[in-house]
């Protein structure tokens, strides 16, 4: 009985040293600083990673400012995060969580664009995670990637400061100095007032876009290098309709085509509103992932629209909202707060394809009743994803993520 005692007293000794032991590791634990944002962490938990479509690495952060201006200047929504393992900041046109996506549209964007050296970069910006830079044509790791490769940056821009390696620079020049002055001055056709808006330039031989320029301001526009000189100059602003000029560079000549003083080729675009049975896309509205509500890049062109609106008290609209695809899902919707353009303040749900392009619709509506205008003087129209512009599986999908102004009285 004795020796059972023992034994058992042992036993249960063992049992108690075991849980102190694993009381004191749950102690120290707990009281230990978390090692969020350490490679360590990291490592052991796993981030999300994104698949950034990146165009330009820049050393100088005033310089990645300048090139996602000029790339927002050719429709496309730039951002810029700072890549801390390689020391730059990247500028990157697509963020996604589909690794095949990013493949193809950086080897779109490489085909038909400027960006010919756009590649993606796996890992999650901004943080210390060590991600890995691919070449979308041969989806092979990049060891080296361009730096400081844009010919618009201002002339005092430096080589970058990376120690890790880099391939060979272009150099920077000055964009003032290339190519043939122009001056696009853009007006509105009822009372001659300077409208803001861009130009596109199209390469007549190619068929290709070759850049966008400011209106109202004298730039300098590269020589397309084709045969012919052949170009075409398009001019679509929210809320007017499309004006588009076809001319030669070598020898620019037309109706109102003049020079000024300092010697550039003044090209006049008179631009006039949109009329009955018209149909405009607004390509700089954009939308949260899954929510009914607006990014806040999107502010200046619904702005245009309520603009609109107030100079024509006669025009009454259809709002058409259009998704990508007609799978249902989650959707966010905007709270009590009235928060068109930020995800604070939001409820969550699930829907259909049909109901979130619902939603996208009625967000643009309300911010307009918010801002003046009559609701009787719009109406919404959802699509969810029946009428996309582009297929589904294509590098361009994501533009069928769209609203569009019906104008039905004006």
């Amino acid at each position: 009985m004795t020796v059972q005692l023992s034994v058992h007293n042992k036993i249960s000794a063992m049992r108690t040293l075991k849980f102190f032991a694993l009381v004191s590791v749950v102690l120290v634990l707990g009281t230990s600083r978390p090692l969020y944002g350490t490679k360590f962490h990291q490592q052991q938990i796993g981030f999300q990673k994104s698949n950034y479509v990146v165009i330009g690495a820049f050393a100088k952060h005033r310089n990645a400012i300048n090139f996602v201006s000029h790339a927002k200047d050719m429709k496309f929504n730039a951002q810029f995060e700072m890549n801390k393992v390689r020391n730059l900041y990247y500028v990157y046109v697509l963020d996604t969580e589909d690794r095949d996506q990013a493949i193809r549209e950086a080897q779109r964007l490489r085909d038909e664009s400027e960006f010919k050296d756009a590649w993606v970069f796996g890992g999650l910006l901004g943080s210390d995670m060590i991600g890995e830079d691919i070449n979308p044509d041969t989806e092979q790791k990049l060891e080296a990637v361009p730096a400081e490769t844009s010919s618009l940056l201002p002339t005092e821009s430096t080589t970058s400061t990376e120690t890790v390696p880099v391939s060979e620079e272009k150099p920077v020049v000055d964009d003032a100095a290339m190519g043939t002055g122009f001056l696009f001055t853009l007006y509105r056709a009822t009372d001659g007032e300077k409208v803001q808006g861009d130009v596109d330039v199209i390469d007549l031989d190619r068929a290709r876009k070759l850049a966008s320029y400011k209106g109202n301001e004298p730039v300098r526009v590269s020589s397309p290098n084709n045969n012919s000189g052949g170009i075409s100059l398009v001019c679509e602003v929210f809320g007017y309709r499309k004006v588009q000029r076809d001319l030669n560079y070598k020898n620019p000549e037309g109706e109102g085509i003049t020079k000024d003083s300092e010697n550039n080729v003044v090209v006049p675009f008179e631009l006039v509103r949109l009329q009955k049975g018209d149909i405009a896309i607004m390509y700089n509205v954009y939308f949260y992932k899954d929510a009914g509500v607006m990014r806040p890049e999107s502010r200046y062109e619904v702005n245009s629209l309520v603009e609109m609106l107030n100079e024509n008290p006669k025009y009454k609209i259809r709002i058409h909202g259009h998704t990508n695809g007609g799978a249902p899902g989650k959707i966010i919707s905007m709270g009590e707060s009235k928060n068109f353009f930020s995800l604070n303040d939001t409820k969550e749900g699930f829907g259909s394809a049909k109901k979130l392009s619902q939603e996208r619709a009625e967000v643009i509506r309300e911010y307009l009743t918010n801002e003046g205008v009559d609701p009787k003087r719009t109406q919404i129209k959802a699509w969810g994803g029946k009428k996309p512009m582009f297929e589904k599986t294509s590098t361009r999908a994501q533009e069928n993520v769209r609203v569009e102004i019906e104008i039905l009285e004006n």
